[in-house]
């Protein structure tokens, strides 16, 4: 739904300033500080601007050259974590959220991400998403998460694909720190469908991308106020971050941004390109 409005409006330049702090990982409070805008305004602009970037990256996100794919989830919460979420508010989005993202290890692209729990029901959606931008038999790898199992063979019922899983296994004793895990003693590798090789099965570009996430969204950033409060904006911000990493961001070590690698894009975008998508609607619709 397009929810547009011309009212108590930034000016283009004031409204390049506040995503450019916004995708730089800044809070909406900091942001505020920052430009000397509303809240309110603030917040409206990254919900407008994190629905034309959903409508942006669906369109254009579409017969993919990418020959592998990794995919990983990422946990969050919105509005408090499961166990204190009060029970009038169960089942409206408040507490553990998970962000299923994909990624090309080649390119570095983002072709699909998904925002739900980490059951079946968000993993089936999540991968038909990925299989429908795909222009090529891919090898895909995941984790030894099992939601994957079946979630990709529907996906892929129609399309060939390699499939492996990387189990990760941890030892028994947990170091100190709340967030550690166990120590990873070692990975179980396995072929699930297709011609990939147990060496080829690998997930660590999207686990290193799960550091991207949590460095330049501030939404995902542990031990902090900044978490979401509402699960339209968590999916937004993620829309916005997303598309700002595709084709604004150049990647260090292909010195050129994921878009243009994956022949999306011949030039570097600007923060102002990103704003231009919500501009060009508004004119759109204002004609």
């Amino acid at each position: 739904m397009v929810r547009l409005q011309f009212v108590n409006r930034l000016t283009n330049e004031q409204r390049t300033r506040v995503v450019a702090c916004l995708v730089e990982g800044n809070s909406l409070r900091a942001t505020v500080r920052m430009t000397g805008a509303a809240k309110k305004t603030v917040s409206r602009l990254a919900v407008e601007l994190g629905e034309s970037c959903e409508r942006f990256a669906d369109n254009v996100m579409r017969d993919l050259p990418c020959t592998k794919i990794q995919c990983d989830e990422i946990w969050s919460f919105c509005y408090a974590k499961a166990k204190n979420v009060p029970k009038h508010l169960r089942g409206s989005g408040a507490g553990d959220v998970w962000t299923w993202v994909a990624i090309d290890p080649d390119t570095k692209l983002i072709p699909a991400w998904f925002i739900g729990d980490r059951t079946a029901e968000s993993a089936y959606p999540f991968m038909r998403s990925v299989a429908k931008r795909l222009a090529n038999r891919v090898q895909l790898s995941t984790d030894g998460h099992r939601a994957y199992l079946i979630a990709v063979q529907a996906a892929f019922h129609l399309t060939p694909v390699d499939y492996g899983m990387l189990r990760k296994i941890y030892g028994e004793n947990t170091p100190e720190g709340k967030y550690s895990p166990g120590e990873c003693i070692g990975t179980e590798r396995t072929v699930i469908s297709g011609q990939i090789t147990k060496e080829e099965i690998c997930t660590s570009h999207a686990e290193r991308q799960n550091l991207t996430m949590r460095m330049q969204m501030r939404r995902f950033t542990r031990l902090t106020n900044a978490f979401s409060k509402k699960i339209e904006n968590h999916r937004l911000a993620c829309a916005l971050h997303f598309v700002h990493y595709n084709f604004c961001r150049i990647h260090s070590s292909l010195r050129i941004t994921p878009a243009m690698a994956a022949g999306l894009s011949e030039r570097v975008w600007e923060i102002s390109d990103l704003v231009g998508l919500l501009e060009a609607e508004e004119v759109a619709l204002a004609a």
